[in-house]
């Protein structure tokens, strides 16, 4: 037992991946294709992508939405999770990040369940929204530009259906949060959206520190 959560030494880590990952062969190929990337940094980890696909099988989830595609890790967890019906409408702005993805998601059979957007992502939402989506989402993942952060959370909740899931990522931001030195948009927007969460009635919560910190947000009916 312990009353808090314990520190994650290097060697640790590694233990915790080698008893626990089950990831595919494409899957773990793209991970390392995309370790080589110049923005390999905004790559999630391994076990966050598990993690997302066990949330979208216990949440039972056929539609669901992420706004950060980058080159289609998370996409690709998530997809694998979905029954043979299910659909991610996934949100990018890069299309040089996303051709990354396409020959791994059509390697790994999960192609045609991957709704992909290149448009800014509150463009893609409102759109949903305007053709009548509000409710019709189980699952969310946000990982994009921290400055939009509080939208789509905002645009999320409409779209999902009661007991409905958003998960936030980065949501400590490398520890930033609680350095007062960093002021700059990205850190000020993702404080502004950690303590505005913990009061917000409309959900369920819970922040995770897994990876760089997940913010798990359970829509009340």
């Amino acid at each position: 037992m312990s009353a808090r959560t314990i520190s994650m030494t290097d060697p640790l880590y590694d233990y915790l991946l080698d008893v626990s990952l089950r990831e595919s062969d494409v899957a773990r190929e793209l991970r390392e294709v995309t370790a080589k990337h110049p923005h390999a940094a905004m790559q999630i980890s391994p076990e966050q992508g598990q993690f997302m696909g066990l949330l979208v099988r216990l949440a039972g989830a056929r539609r669901c939405l992420e706004v950060g595609t980058f080159t289609g890790y998370s996409t690709l967890c998530v997809a694998a999770s979905l029954p043979a019906d299910g659909v991610v409408v996934a949100c990018d702005v890069s299309t040089e990040f996303t051709d990354v993805a396409r020959p791994f998601w059509r390697a790994a059979g999960v192609e045609d369940k991957i709704d992909l957007r290149i448009a800014p992502a509150l463009e893609t939402l409102d759109e949903l929204l305007e053709a009548g989506a509000s409710g019709n989402y189980d699952f969310m993942f946000i990982d994009a530009d921290k400055t939009n952060y509080r939208h789509y959370y905002e645009r999320g909740l409409e779209l999902l259906r009661p007991g409905g899931l958003v998960a936030i990522d980065n949501v400590l931001w490398g520890g930033s949060v609680i350095d007062s030195d960093k002021q700059d948009e990205d850190t000020r927007a993702i404080r502004k959206l950690n303590h505005f969460l913990k009061d917000d009635q409309r959900i369920d919560l819970s922040l995770l520190p897994i990876g760089d910190g997940l913010t798990l947000a359970r829509k009340r009916c």
